[in-house]
């Protein structure tokens, strides 16, 4: 399935950082040499990146204690950049604006490599009492840049000249995406108004803040410990690591249940405990929902009020209005249209999956109706009685090691990269479950840049699995490599063990490969164009997941992690007949969370009551009652915990039409899923330019045209409109 608990990074860099997604690794480094990265201080997030590799930040010797002073320092040394800029008194040009802008923060920015992985992979209540204190501040930075009313006169004055006179197109995209990002952000607003808009992002800083912690203490608090008895349905492998969690939070002798989704998405699959499965469920979908200290409707109310206040100073009617004006969608109207006529066969689709449901309980003797904790448990029994596939059977042959070499090979036949282990101390990480691969071209040589890995769950990392980037690609200053990273939350194994992952957590780990793809491949001059489009970014990563099901990958790397051998064909046969199996589970949950982020930003949030407004939303939906929200509000953090995905989450849809699109280039060609000539369009158009063209017209030069809708909804076995 393609719509993943996923986060991408977002460029940081410190002149633009407008959606404050500060929960998020997000950075774009420029990583060229500048008297502003210090080598004669004690701090050492405040140091120049040393060693080998065109320099690496220094995971193994950063230290919360250092947090504070870093950013701070980093914004007075990014404000000083700025000045530069004013303070010359030539006329505003590309060379002496756009240039120093781009090359701007360079500190702050490496700074805030580390801060992401104190916020995202390895978090503590005390860094984020620190990340509390500093939210505002940063917010009172942004401000001073995104309001300078000089600074936007030089940019304008540029931006004016390149409309009688263009530059060259590279230079006039980052022209025309600076001037829009001021021009979105207030800088034509009156002196009152940046003011009040100032102070509404000071206070929304907080309040994301404040959103991310809440989730991350329900994630971390709410576990349910089993005894011997209550194992029944759980595989063997499963069982050994939720002892060894067990043992890790000193309650040896248990078996736990994390409230994360890679701990409980197994429990409610297989679990032969219904009261059990109840309680793992309602923990999970109740984060940030437990009427407490930590409770996130309130958040959510304020959050909601403050945008809208926010882009009315500009004359927007709603928050979504503002936000798609440089998305594909262009308006919420086309992005309501693609969810609504896909929605309809989904949850149709999801009564006729019920109904199958309810008739293996019944056969089974099991007296009860399907409610959404066992959902994913007679929906399993289902698969197994229509296709004769055993979830549980298909994951012998998925080991997470098997799996990296399988995206390797893909890399390897797309990309023409390389990718060799590095040898371990010579590259800084900062856990030891992280491992580095250096990444170069098959046939030059030629160093590319180095992949990070992060693959197992842990106390204070944030759920999902995201890619980021500590250093991306540019060549205005010199090239430079690509530092990028992938981050998942499978369950460590017990000693010994091998990692065994669902099909679905296969392809979700294909997806952010794709994100890692797009970063390696990127072809970029400056900073700004590598930058991504919401709904137009997620669309390469979703690509990548069908080349996990191509035959090169199911014939080398799906082998047994016992026996080595590989998967038998006919189990291969009955994965592909089941690959429009719980479509309708899959796209329902998805479209729910991203048509209440829609709705929620188009309603009056005058006096909205977060919890009715969701329920009855999913009522005038139709929202059948046996599966919830992929996200619910209160734990939304796509959406509020940062602006990233604020009526953007549809973006997953919109990217998935281009998606299964695209793939029927691959159907067509002669040489299926490696035609080189096909991949090597997928490099040239849908890759290597990141934002340096405009996404659709980037999208015909691959294709030839448009993409339609008809192969999304034949991908999902819905129906396919009749136009």
């Amino acid at each position: 399935m393609q719509y993943k608990n996923i986060m991408i990074s977002k460029p940081l860099k410190a002149a633009f950082i407008f959606s404050i997604v500060l929960f998020s690794t997000c950075k774009d480094d420029k990583n060229f040499e500048e008297k502003i990265v210090m080598n004669d201080t004690d701090n050492v997030l405040l140091q120049k990146w040393k060693g080998p590799y065109q320099g690496l930040p220094a995971f193994d010797k950063m230290t919360i204690a250092d947090v504070k002073d870093a950013v701070e320092t980093g914004m007075e040394l990014g404000l000083k950049d700025i000045e530069t800029i004013l303070n010359n008194a030539e006329a505003a040009t590309f060379e002496n604006t756009i240039v120093p802008l781009e090359a701007s923060a360079n500190t702050l920015n490496h700074v805030f490599t580390y801060y992401g992985i104190l916020s995202s992979n390895m978090s503590s209540p005390e860094f984020r009492n620190i990340q509390g204190e500093l939210a505002p501040k940063l917010s009172d930075y942004n401000s001073k840049i995104s309001q300078n009313e000089k600074l936007f006169q030089r940019v304008q004055a540029v931006y004016n000249a390149s409309q009688n006179n263009p530059l060259p197109a590279d230079q006039q995209r980052v022209v025309d995406l600076t001037y829009k990002g001021f021009e979105m952000n207030g800088a034509n607003l009156n002196a009152e108004q940046k003011t009040r808009y100032a102070a509404i992002n000071k206070e929304l800083s907080s309040l994301y803040t404040d959103f991310s912690n809440n989730v991350l203490h329900d994630e971390e608090n709410y576990v349910t410990y089993l005894n011997k008895n209550q194992l029944g349905g759980l595989s063997e492998s499963f069982i050994k690591s939720a002892a060894k969690i067990a043992i890790d939070k000193g309650e040896d002798g248990t078996y736990a249940i994390t409230n994360s989704r890679s701990s409980m998405d197994p429990f409610l699959t297989y679990s032969t405990e219904r009261k059990l499965r109840k309680i793992v469920w309602t923990n999970y979908y109740s984060r940030g929902d437990n009427a407490d200290d930590y409770d996130n409707n309130a958040i959510i109310t304020a959050i909601l009020k403050l945008r809208k206040e926010r882009v009315g100073l500009m004359g927007y009617d709603n928050y979504a209005q503002w936000r798609l004006q440089d998305r594909m969608a262009k308006t919420p109207e086309r992005a309501m249209d693609l969810m609504m006529a896909v929605w309809p066969a989904a949850i149709a689709r999801v009564n006729e999956e019920v109904a199958d449901m309810q008739t293996v309980a019944n056969t089974s003797g099991d007296r009860l109706k399907i409610k959404p904790w066992d959902y994913r448990y007679y929906a399993e029994k289902v698969r197994q009685k229509k296709y004769d596939l055993d979830s549980d059977e298909v994951k012998q042959y998925l080991q997470l090691d098997k799996l990296t070499d399988a995206m390797f090979y893909v890399a390897g036949r797309l990309f023409n990269y390389k990718f060799t282990p590095v040898e371990e101390g010579k590259v800084p990480v900062f856990h030891e479950d992280v491992t580095v691969w250096e990444v170069t071209d098959k046939d030059s040589g030629k160093h590319i840049g180095l992949w990070y890995l992060d693959p197992y769950a842990r106390e204070g990392k944030r759920s999902g699995a995201w890619a980021t980037t500590y250093r991306s690609y540019t060549s205005y200053k010199g090239e430079t490599n690509v530092l990028a990273s992938n981050n998942s939350n499978f369950v460590k194994p017990a000693p010994g063990e091998s990692v065994l992952v669902s099909w679905d957590d296969a392809t979700t780990f294909f997806h952010e490969f794709g994100h890692a793809l797009h970063f390696f491949s990127s072809n970029v001059k400056y900073p700004t164009l590598n930058s991504g489009v919401r709904d137009y970014t997620e669309f390469q990563s979703q690509l990548l997941e069908r080349w996990l099901s191509t035959d090169e990958v199911i014939n080398q790397f799906l082998v047994h992690h016992e026996t080595g051998e590989p998967i038998p064909a006919s189990l291969v046969e009955k994965i592909k007949k089941a690959s429009t199996f719980n479509q309708g589970f899959e796209t329902t949950e998805y479209l729910a969370s991203a048509l209440m982020d829609m709705k929620l930003h188009l309603a009056d949030p005058t006096n909205i009551d977060i919890d009715k407004f969701e329920r009855e939303t999913l009522a005038e939906l139709n929202m059948p009652n046996e599966l919830p929200m992929r996200h619910r509000t209160p734990q939304f953090g796509h959406v509020f915990s940062g602006e990233g995905y604020a009526t953007a989450y549809y973006g997953y849809m919109w990217a998935d039409v281009l998606t299964s699109d695209a793939s029927e280039a691959f159907k067509e060609a002669p040489g299926g899923f490696y035609d080189k000539a096909v991949a090597d369009k997928l490099v040239k158009y849908l890759f290597a330019p990141r934002n340096s063209m405009d996404p659709a017209e980037a999208y015909r030069l691959f294709r030839g045209r448009d993409a339609q809708i008809e192969a999304l909804m034949i991908d999902r076995g819905f129906p396919v409109p009749v136009k």
